[in-house]
């Protein structure tokens, strides 16, 4: 469904992704992992069409994205891409069905059809009477599983997740993590995250190591120096 090829992304000198090969299925849930700086954000916002590669292709579906620039570009990462991020970044001033509705209003869907949607997701994250309800009305846990229904918005073919579990406690924590399988188990949908959690990692169908803006074999334990 997903493929990169031969991904390099810098910022003016500095190369950050270096030659990213690399594939993900339909209804995969992957993980990247590796140590800061290694390039596990500017990967997903590849991936995620945020940044254009410097050289390389992504491809969706057989769609050459990275092609793609301008208006098609944005359309195509509304319609085919949801965003899940550390902090929610929910709209203060919008309820939680407004603001899970805004991907398809940006998409210009009709708001009776948005609204109903948009409570299907309330009611299958076990939300549906917190739908009136602003952010700061809602809890740490509550607040993350409205942006992964936003995500789901539009039916995205990939849902892309940066740290998402990072600023909750261990019980929210478990929870957002077993929400992302029963969403695969529901809707065949397809997960990358990226994520400091060794517990999500190991749950994950497959992690994707980064160490230098590079795609590498994770250490065996004889050979990680405990100097």
């Amino acid at each position: 469904m997903i493929q990169l090829i031969d991904i390099h992304k810098s910022f003016g000198p500095l190369e950050v992704l270096k030659g990213i090969s690399l594939s993900i299925e339909q209804g995969e849930v992957v993980s990247i992992v590796g140590p800061s700086g290694a390039g596990k954000t500017t990967l997903l916002q590849v991936i995620g069409t945020l940044y254009k590669p410097t050289s390389g292709q992504l491809i969706m579906n057989g769609e050459r994205v990275s092609d793609l620039s301008g208006r098609k570009l944005a359309a195509f990462r509304n319609r085919h891409i949801g965003f899940v991020f550390q902090f929610h970044q929910l709209l203060a001033e919008f309820t939680a069905l407004e603001n899970i509705c805004m991907p398809a209003f940006i998409a210009r869907c009709g708001r009776r059809e948005a609204y109903s949607r948009a409570m299907e997701l309330l009611e299958f994250m076990g939300l549906k009477d917190r739908a009136s309800h602003r952010p700061a009305e809602l809890s740490g846990g509550e607040q993350q599983r409205v942006a992964v229904a936003r995500a789901l918005m539009n039916r995205p073919d990939v849902v892309l997740a940066d740290e998402p579990s990072g600023s909750l406690d261990s019980h929210n924590k478990a929870e957002l993590h077993q929400l992302f399988f029963d969403l695969r188990k529901e809707f065949n949908q397809t997960f990358v995250i990226v994520t400091h959690d060794e517990g999500l990692a190991r749950l994950t169908d497959r992690t994707i190591h980064l160490l230098d803006g590079q795609v590498c074999e994770p250490a065996a334990p004889s050979e990680i120096s405990l100097s």
